[in-house]
C-alpha cells in the first residue's frame, strides 16, 4: 500500500489511497476543562439530525465520561487493545496503526459493535462517587478518584479508516473542506465502515438499512457558519474553524494557534493512525500522566502545562484564542489580542466579534440610597 505521512506520528505510514490533503480542513477544539456535561450539544444535533426511524439509539455527538464511559460500549478500550504495545520515541510513534496492525489481505483492523452496545449511553459512569474500598467495590483501580467529560463528533480524519472500507465507494471527503460524507444513495449496509471506524462514529440505521455519519453541518459550514454542536454549547468549550498541516500554518488563525503554536490542543487517541481532525485541550486535574499520554499523545503533559500557565495570566495571547470559544455564530479566520481583549475576523477580515480577556466584576452595595432599602446578594 502507499506510504503517507501522519504529521500527528511524526513519521510515514501505510494507507490504501495516495495522500490527498484538501484545500483547506474543517476541524476544532474541544477544552475538556470546561465541559459539564450538559449534553446540549447531544441534543442539539440529535433534533437536528438524528431524530427519525431507526435513530433511536444514534447520537453523531455524545458525551462520555473518562475513564469510565464508552458510547458505544467499550470502544477505545477494543481499538486500542487491536494495536498491540503502543510505544513512542520522542515525538515519533513507533508502534503499529490500526492500518498497519492488519493482517494479510486486511486494510485495517477493526470490529463491529452489538447493539445493545449503543443502548446505553452515559450507563453506570459517574457511579464513583467516593473513595473506592473493598467492602463496596469488587473492582479495584491503580489511581486516585478522578474523571473528566469528553464531547466526541465524527474527527473528519485526514486518513478516514470508514473512507478506505467501504466497498461501494460511498463515503468520500470533500476536497474543498476536509469533510467527509456517506452518499446513502450508493450504500447498500454492509457495515464494512462501522467496523473500520475505531471511534465508532459511523452507524448503521436498521430501519433504512444504510450507513450514517456526522455531516459537521456542511449546509451552514459553506455559508460561514459553525456547527450546531459548537453554537449551542453552554459551557463556551468548543472553537471551530479550519486547521493547517504543518507547513502552513497560519498563526493568526485561532484553531491553528492552539494547535500548532501553542501545542495547548492535542488529537484523541493518534496512535490509531487516521489523523483526526478534531483536537482536546487535556484535563489539568486528571493523576495519571500515563492514561493522558494514552489518550492525546506525548504531548499532553506539556499541554496541561502550558494551559495552567494560561489561566494563571502568564499567556494573554493563548488566554485570547480561548475566550472566543463559542463567542459568535459565524466561523472565525483570524483573531488579534490587544488592549486587554480579544478580537475575532470572518474570512473577509470583518470583524464578527470583540470579548474582554477579564470578565468585568460588579459589586453592588448592601444599601441601594436610589430605593432605600438593603439588598441580598442571593445567588
Amino acid at each position: 500500500m502507499p506510504k503517507v505521512y501522519n504529521w500527528q506520528l511524526g513519521r510515514e505510514m501505510t494507507y490504501r489511497f495516495e495522500e490527498a490533503r484538501p484545500q483547506r480542513q474543517a476541524g476544532a477544539v474541544f477544552d475538556t476543562n470546561k465541559c459539564i456535561a450538559c449534553q446540549t450539544c447531544t441534543m442539539a444535533c440529535k433534533t437536528t439530525w438524528t431524530s427519525g426511524k431507526g435513530q433511536e439509539f444514534m447520537f453523531w455527538n455524545n458525551v462520555e465520561t473518562k475513564p469510565w464511559g464508552a458510547y458505544p460500549m467499550a470502544w477505545d478500550a477494543k481499538a486500542l487493545n487491536m494495536l498491540g504495545p503502543q510505544t513512542w520515541d520522542g515525538g515519533t510513534y513507533t508502534g503499529k496503526t490500526i492500518f498497519e496492525a492488519a493482517e494479510t489481505g486486511e486494510y485495517q483492523v477493526g470490529y463491529l459493535p452489538d447493539d445493545m452496545d449503543y443502548a446505553g449511553p452515559n450507563r453506570g459512569e459517574d457511579e464513583l462517587s467516593s473513595v473506592m474500598s473493598p467492602e463496596k467495590f469488587h473492582l479495584r483501580l491503580p489511581h486516585d478518584a478522578w474523571f473528566f467529560y469528553l464531547a466526541r463528533i465524527c474527527n473528519h480524519c485526514t486518513y478516514p479508516a470508514c473512507l478506505q472500507s467501504c466497498p461501494r465507494t460511498s463515503i468520500y471527503k470533500r476536497p474543498e473542506d476536509g469533510i467527509v460524507l456517506l452518499d446513502q444513495s450508493r450504500c447498500r449496509g454492509y457495515r464494512e465502515c462501522v467496523r473500520a471506524c475505531p471511534y465508532k462514529k459511523v452507524m448503521y440505521n436498521h430501519v433504512t438499512r444504510v450507513s450514517e455519519k456526522c455531516v459537521m453541518c456542511y449546509p451552514a459550514v459553506e455559508k460561514g457558519i459553525q456547527t450546531r454542536c459548537m453554537r449551542t454549547c453552554i459551557g463556551k468549550i468548543r472553537t471551530f474553524g479550519f486547521v493547517s498541516p504543518p507547513g502552513k500554518v497560519r498563526e493568526d488563525n485561532p484553531v491553528d494557534f492552539l494547535v500548532h503554536v501553542r501545542k495547548v490542543a492535542l488529537p484523541l487517541l493518534p496512535q490509531l493512525g487516521l489523523e483526526p481532525n478534531i483536537y482536546y485541550i487535556p484535563p489539568i486535574h486528571v493523576g495519571s500522566k500515563a492514561f493522558l499520554k494514552m489518550m492525546f499523545g506525548p504531548g499532553a503533559e506539556q499541554a496541561v502545562a502550558t494551559y495552567k500557565n494560561a489561566m494563571e495570566g502568564n499567556d494573554p495571547e493563548l488566554l485570547g484564542g480561548l475566550m472566543l470559544n463559542v463567542s459568535t455564530d459565524h466561523i472565525i479566520h483570524k483573531f488579534n489580542v490587544s488592549g486587554g481583549e480579544v478580537a475575532g475576523f470572518g474570512e473577509s477580515g470583518q470583524e464578527l466579534v470583540r470579548v474582554p480577556l477579564k470578565e468585568p466584576t460588579i459589586v453592588r452595595p448592601a444599601f441601594d440610597e436610589s430605593l432605600a432599602v438593603y439588598r441580598y446578594n442571593v445567588t
